[in-house]
């Protein structure tokens, strides 16, 4: 992609949001200047006919590269269908994120995808699906989280092709999914459970191990997980005409790893540069590729490179799509209804420094020891499968890595880690800063909720602002 096509000044115009109408018109022109695009490219108006109706709710980032990273997420399920039309074993991977997907991905006729990832559907479809009904049918009503969705979409079979094989994660871990997975396996689609212990901290004189990100950890559950991935692994391989061996391991640890450290820089500059270069958006869809690469291991580093090159442009000249003076504020968890990302930039803020629950899926994989050592020990720094102390201080140390001047917690309407942990987590950081923590909870769409939202996100901001006011 040329430079003239980096979200650099044009006439004295800066980079900006702009609306899907408007994408319309910035793509025809860029074509004419000359814009190359991948197989998967195309003005994004094309996904609401398909059904993505939120997409004309959402203001994105104007740049080249952000109408690549949209249009690379919203084809995911033309991808899945090539790589069954050409024999792949689809492998769905619940509450699993950035584990079994690194292995998987691996050999070349396996190919994982995050199948939980369906949650999001009911807020991208504007529930014009009707995946929660068919849940709630099921025996899964609203008092779970969204992820219920999975359910819907495997029974209809309509939003991806339904995987060979499904592999989850349970033990210490979202009681929703696991029940989810359940009911899965009751109607038919086999389901390989590998378990993570509760993560405590070693005993002394205890042998321990430093974790990815920095939890510390007994080296009797690294060993236990081991075994548990193990067993996926002895799974996996009965479905490929491939070894899973070591070195193939090793391979895929090394894509992996490549791509999160594409990641890191990304996010080190769009939540740390004034004026912030990227809106918060684009940068979770940037996040939420790290979990199983979006179908596709190599394009998806090629996406964040592209877009991390415009940040690092935007970043040199001075510029962004954001007011100098907008608020940092840390963001704790996924947003059911990904319309808010925006709102709290209409609000005059801007995301610096997420928890998204897969913190452990950014960090780079060690690759100094023998790869499923290094998996274990990855799968085992998962935030979610330990204390919430040990959660709030991982936040802590990136609401002061990154500056952020406000927490926002997003609880997940139903979750059943969302119960306490928000409460635990929103203490630790206030008793630790001087700086204001809100918890808000998103439904899949908030518009009936906007202008309650809007008015809590704005006296949090204010907040801030007077916290950092001369007196």
């Amino acid at each position: 992609m040329s430079r003239m096509h980096r979200g650099l000044p044009r006439g004295g115009d800066g980079p900006r949001k702009i609306t899907l109408q408007e994408w319309g018109e910035r793509r025809e022109r860029l074509v004419l200047e000359g814009l190359r695009e991948p197989w998967y490219g195309g003005p994004l108006q094309r996904h609401v006919e398909e059904g993505d109706l939120r997409l004309t709710s959402l203001m994105f980032d104007d740049s080249a590269s952000a109408l690549r990273l949209w249009n690379f997420l919203l084809s995911e399920e033309d991808r899945l269908r090539e790589h069954k039309a050409a024999g792949r074993v689809l492998v769905g991977a619940m509450k699993d994120l950035g584990t079994v997907p690194v292995m998987a991905w691996s050999v070349p006729d396996l190919a994982a995808f995050y199948l939980d990832g369906a949650w999001w559907i009911p807020c991208v479809m504007e529930l014009s699906a009707p995946l929660m009904d068919v849940a709630s049918s099921m025996g899964l009503d609203d008092s779970f989280c969204p992820v219920r969705a999975v359910l819907g979409a495997c029974v209809t079979g309509e939003h991806f092709p339904l995987p060979d094989m499904v592999t989850c994660s349970v033990g210490a871990t979202c009681d929703d999914l696991s029940a989810v997975a359940q009911r899965l396996e009751g109607i038919g689609h086999p389901v390989t459970w590998w378990e993570v212990p509760h993560r405590r901290r070693p005993e002394r004189g205890e042998e321990s191990v430093v974790l990815p990100g920095g939890f510390v950890a007994p080296q009797e559950q690294v060993d236990f997980v081991r075994g548990e991935l193990e067993r996926v692994r002895a799974a996996l391989q009965t479905r490929s005409r491939c070894k899973l061996d070591d070195a193939a391991l090793s391979s895929g640890i090394k894509a992996a790893n490549r791509m999160r450290a594409v990641l890191e820089e990304l996010r080190s500059l769009a939540y740390s540069a004034v004026p912030c270069p990227l809106p918060s958006l684009e940068m979770q869809v940037a996040e939420m590729l790290a979990l199983h690469f979006c179908s596709d291991v190599e394009e998806s580093i090629a996406v964040l490179t592209d877009l991390a090159d415009e940040v690092k442009a935007r970043v040199k000249a001075g510029v962004g799509p954001l007011s100098r003076d907008a608020v940092p504020v840390f963001w704790v968890n996924p947003v059911a209804d990904m319309r808010v990302m925006n709102l709290i930039e209409d609000c005059g803020g801007r995301v610096a420094g997420t928890e998204y629950l897969f913190s452990h899926a950014l960090d780079p994989i060690p690759e100094d020891v023998q790869p499923m050592e290094a998996l274990a020990r990855t799968a085992l720094a998962d935030p979610m499968v330990g204390s919430a102390a040990d959660r709030a201080a991982r936040i802590l140390a990136d609401v002061v890595k990154f500056g952020a001047r406000a927490v926002i917690i997003s609880r997940i309407p139903g979750a059943s880690h969302c119960a306490t942990e928000g409460l635990a987590i929103k203490e630790y950081v206030r008793a630790s800063l001087d700086i204001p923590v809100m918890e808000i909870e998103v439904p899949p769409l908030s518009d009936a909720f906007g202008a309650s939202l809007r008015t809590r996100i704005d006296a949090v901001l204010e907040a801030a602002r007077q916290a950092r006011a001369p007196r």
